[in-house]
């Protein structure tokens, strides 16, 4: 065996942690777009990390507990300090002026959620081929997009900050409820089987074309309710 090869899938998620940092920083100093793209790139390597291991036979206890670590950085403290820094520009009405300078923190339950999750989902057996709530990657994606495609705008929307609230409070019940949720792995390319997968799929499509960015959020959401009318418990 080469000596390194072994240590090559946990040097792949450190770079998924690396590009969570980075977006970390972006998504502070307000440059939320940027924040978007390094989580995608962490995203990437999260997508690689295990498929070398399995490719390499070097797959180990160390590996997952250092990807769960990971995953909540990119996304889980990643998308919180995006939510953080939409929420510190909002203008909030002057009878809550005394919490007021609190509200962004309430973004950081979002991270802590999404590490609840990481860490059912390690000792959850019934998560093999599918997905028992709403993976940290999605919730990621969907609040990223909502605010690069749409938080200029929402910052403006008197009162936006209990739309906000309440998102926080239903993303982060997803992350870790009982819902039975489709992975889109194809075991095979045919349509029986298969049915969810290619109509969630093709109806991506549109949805990105008439919203750009934004319809990423819609497309999260999208795949909640269909795995919800569709997935058995």
């Amino acid at each position: 065996m080469i000596p390194f090869k072994k240590h090559i899938p946990n040097t792949i998620t450190c770079c998924n942690l690396i590009a969570g940092c980075i977006a970390i920083v972006y998504a502070f100093y307000g440059k939320q777009d940027t924040a978007l793209l390094f989580i995608l790139i962490g995203a990437g390597f999260d997508f690689f990390d295990g498929m070398v291991a399995r490719l390499l036979h070097v797959s180990s206890p160390i590996g997952k507990e250092l990807d769960s670590l990971a995953d909540d950085i990119t996304f889980g403290a990643a998308p919180a300090m995006m939510i953080f820094t939409l929420m510190s520009q909002m203008e909030y009405p002057t009878t809550i002026e005394p919490i007021a300078k609190y509200l962004p923190f309430t973004a950081f339950i979002i991270a802590a959620f999404s590490a609840l999750r990481l860490a059912k989902f390690n000792l959850d057996e019934r998560q093999t081929t599918s997905f028992i709530g709403l993976p940290t990657p999605a919730n990621a994606l969907f609040w990223g997009s909502l605010i690069v495609g749409a938080g200029e705008r929402i910052a403006t929307i008197p009162h936006a900050y209990i739309f906000i609230l309440i998102l926080i409070a239903v993303t982060c019940w997803l992350l870790v409820a009982e819902i039975p949720m489709f992975a889109l792995k194809f075991k095979q390319w045919g349509w029986k089987g298969n049915e969810v997968r290619y109509l969630f799929v093709l109806s991506c499509i549109p949805i990105l074309l008439i919203f750009g960015i934004s319809g990423f959020a819609i497309i999260i959401a999208w795949y909640v309710i269909l795995s919800a009318f569709t997935q058995k418990s």
